[in-house]
């Protein structure tokens, strides 16, 4: 009977309108779905049930969060390098460029320059900081506080959906051996 067992942590999970099913608390039609996560077991459930401490308690799914921020972090980071070496690319050709000015113009004319180009490596700052804040909100998406995916039911509930398990695999047990013909013993073929 051990294998009919499932952890008590469930899943909720969203189907869609047309699989809609009754709550096995409340019998209304909901979308709402809790499952195991090896699929041993699954129930609808309205989600106003789901905050009822007196049915299950939210697990933080720390797994999960860990992987958010670090996928955060490693995509800031890409986008830092990314920005640190357009930067790098922006000075070494303005550089060069101040170089064949200086060389062409005479000392007036590269002053102006030097000024004219300054304003706009300002200009080109604050373009690239107003960049940086949009991309950062486009790569970014807002922390959203999500709800709790994760359940435990109470041990009164838990149980409850243990028996259920155990009572749907004794019949289907019960139908398998109704089905095979050497369940019923045989008409005995000997007079006596």
């Amino acid at each position: 009977m051990s294998s009919m067992s499932f952890p008590n942590l469930y899943t909720h999970r969203k189907v869609a309108e047309t699989k809609a099913k009754s709550c096995d608390i409340c019998y209304r039609l909901s979308t709402s779905v809790l499952i195991t996560a090896d699929n041993k077991d699954f129930f609808y459930i309205c989600p106003s049930h789901l905050k009822e401490p007196a049915f299950c308690t939210p697990k933080i799914d720390t797994e999960a969060i860990e992987a958010r921020k670090k996928k955060e972090l490693e995509e800031e980071i890409e986008r830092v390098k990314k920005e640190y070496e357009e930067k790098k690319k922006k000075k070494e050709e303005e550089k060069g460029k101040e170089a064949d000015k200086e060389k062409e113009k005479d000392k007036k004319d590269g002053e102006k320059s030097k000024d004219k180009d300054e304003k706009k490596d300002e200009k080109d700052q604050e373009n690239s900081k107003g960049s940086r804040s949009t991309s950062r909100e486009g790569t970014k998406s807002p922390p959203v506080e999500e709800e709790p995916r994760i359940f435990e039911l109470k041990p009164t509930f838990y149980q409850q959906r243990l028996l259920k398990k155990r009572q749907a695999e004794i019949a289907k047990r019960n139908r398998e051996r109704l089905q095979d013909p050497t369940f019923f013993p045989s008409v005995p073929k000997n007079l006596p």
